[in-house]
């Protein structure tokens, strides 16, 4: 038993130190104030290998860490202001992909197909949480928002969403086969 929980931290805290990596990792683009950030990906990743809840108690941790000063967000970037401004509500956002993306994954185990669609549904979950936030606190139409906060970054995220539902699933049944799962 004790050892499992143990396994079970260690987990959580390796898929936390892998979002701790990507999240920072952002390229700004000039026609908006929302980075392409791999927070996402890392998501995807977290959720597949760990599933909903510890996949989103790893995103809740990181959240927590650049909370409190860590410099895990887009553009090494971190602290309340961090949430409260304009993306803001894309981080925020993300807790909900991370509970419906590891739902589809707990709920339909071995069925990529269901995986991805969970992914999609939780991305566009965040993206009208992050664009009603993003409006809000930049003083933007909700069109205008999702032309500055979403349109550009929807191929990427596909792409992303195929890397995390093919290289995920090769990940977790190594995982599995080592018996940490």
């Amino acid at each position: 038993m004790k050892k499992q929980k143990t396994i079970t931290l260690t987990l959580i805290s390796v898929m936390t130190a892998v979002t701790c990596i990507l999240g920072p990792l952002s390229i700004a683009i000039p026609i908006s104030p929302v980075p392409i950030s791999f927070t996402n990906l890392a998501i995807y990743f977290s959720v597949i290998i760990l599933g909903w809840r510890k996949g989103t108690v790893s995103y809740l941790v990181y959240l927590m860490l650049g909370f409190v000063g860590m410099p895990v967000f887009s553009s090494f970037s971190s602290g309340p202001a961090k949430l409260l401004g304009p993306t803001g509500g894309y981080l925020i956002g993300f807790i909900f992909m991370a509970l419906i993306a590891g739902f589809f994954v707990d709920k339909f185990p071995n069925k990529i197909h269901m995986y991805v669609l969970g992914m999609v549904i939780g991305t566009i979950v965040t993206y009208v949480l992050g664009t009603a936030w993003l409006a809000y606190q930049a003083n933007m139409t909700f069109k205008a928002a999702l032309s500055a906060g979403v349109i550009p970054y929807i191929m990427g995220d596909i792409v992303k969403i195929g890397i995390a539902a093919s290289l995920g699933t090769t990940i977790k049944k190594q995982v599995q086969r080592a018996g940490y799962l």
